[in-house]
């Protein structure tokens, strides 16, 4: 018997997630009880009537709340799904789970939700030689990303403050990094990507595709299918007792490949062209005047529109395959999907 708690149900991952654990009830050993953490009452509705799961309000900013909840329910795992930037109610949830593991003595687990940015040119990260997601270098790298004056800095103190707790407090945490993830969110709330959003935002506004990146520029690719059987992989094996790699070695890319983002850029001008939103189907070569309009459009800062829908990152997958996640979709996937895509967000913006 276990309790996991699953953050994020109204979000793209959360809720895609929770949205699988429903549709696959085999995915997760038997005797296994799932939480929805929600915001409001609406939200409370929408979990138990979309994910057939108990929803629960707990005040996030409150160590007595968390760690009463935590012992009421006997939660053992945490799938935190909501915030990579930031790491306090991580770390709260962590101190909890460690008096559950007092009263128990069973291990208890926490899953963090990163973003592959801090992994990447965004964040100083080592490129060349590509360093893999099971590296037992990583973690050293990683955690030099807190001492560089990087837009992606704060993922990397995020990470490394998760870790610390985790180590600190005897509970094992396992990072999760998703990259370009794409395809139809299943759940009850946002139903679309990040970064291929910012695509068709700043091509919308400037009617035109730009690229900002220089060089050959790759980043890898997830359906957000492959994505939430990698979660569920994880928490199967974590559940089931399996031995994974955890802390310092536990970080996990869901990704099955690399694409270039020109490649990328230039299938989603194609659709956006088809539906007469841009002037030309090429992909240009942002200059200063483009990025200020990228920017506009997307509701941003110039020296951020790189950061939304470019960079570099040659971080290698490896860990999810190890302990049994076969994703169905090859990364060349996305370029083929891309006009489904661009119609997904449109209905969606």
């Amino acid at each position: 018997m276990a309790n996991v708690l699953i953050t994020g149900g109204s979000g793209y991952l959360g809720g895609s997630l929770l949205a699988y654990l429903k549709q696959n009830k085999d995915a997760l050993p038997a005797g296994t009880t799932l939480y929805g953490l929600v915001r409001s009452e609406e939200q409370a509705e929408k979990t138990r009537e979309h994910y057939g799961i108990e929803p629960v309000i707990i005040d996030l900013s409150s160590q007595d709340d968390i760690t009463k909840t935590f012992e009421e329910k006997n939660i053992t795992v945490v799938a935190f799904l909501i915030d990579a930037r930031r790491s306090e109610v991580q770390v709260r949830m962590i101190e909890a789970l460690a008096k559950v593991q007092q009263k128990t003595g069973k291990q208890t687990h926490l899953i963090q939700t990163a973003g592959a940015k801090g992994f990447s040119s965004h964040a100083d990260f080592q490129l060349d030689p590509p360093v893999s997601d099971e590296d037992e270098r990583l973690y050293d790298i990683h955690k030099e990303g807190r001492n560089k004056r990087s837009l992606a800095k704060s993922m990397a103190e995020a990470d490394v403050a998760i870790v610390e707790a985790a180590e600190k407090y005897g509970v094992r945490s396992y990072i999760v990094a998703p990259c370009i993830v794409y395809g139809e969110g299943q759940g009850f709330g946002n139903r679309i990507s990040i970064q291929t959003v910012a695509v068709v935002k700043a091509a919308k506004a400037t009617r035109m595709v730009y690229s900002v990146n220089q060089g050959k520029a790759i980043w890898p690719v997830c359906h957000v299918k492959d994505q939430s059987t990698l979660y569920a992989v994880l928490l199967n094996k974590i559940l089931s007792g399996v031995d994974v790699s955890y802390n310092r070695n536990g970080f996990f890319l869901a990704s099955p490949g690399h694409v270039a983002w020109r490649d990328l850029y230039a299938a989603m001008a194609k659709s956006l062209f088809g539906r007469g939103l841009i002037d030309d189907d090429q992909v240009h070569d942002a200059d200063e005047n483009a990025i200020a309009a990228m920017a506009k459009g997307l509701g941003t800062e110039p020296k951020m529109v790189p950061f939304s829908l470019g960079g570099i990152c040659t971080w290698v997958p490896k860990h999810g395959k190890n302990i049994g996640w076969k994703p169905k979709f090859r990364p060349e996937h996305i370029l083929e999907a891309a006009d489904a895509e661009v119609d997904l967000i449109l209905k969606n913006l």
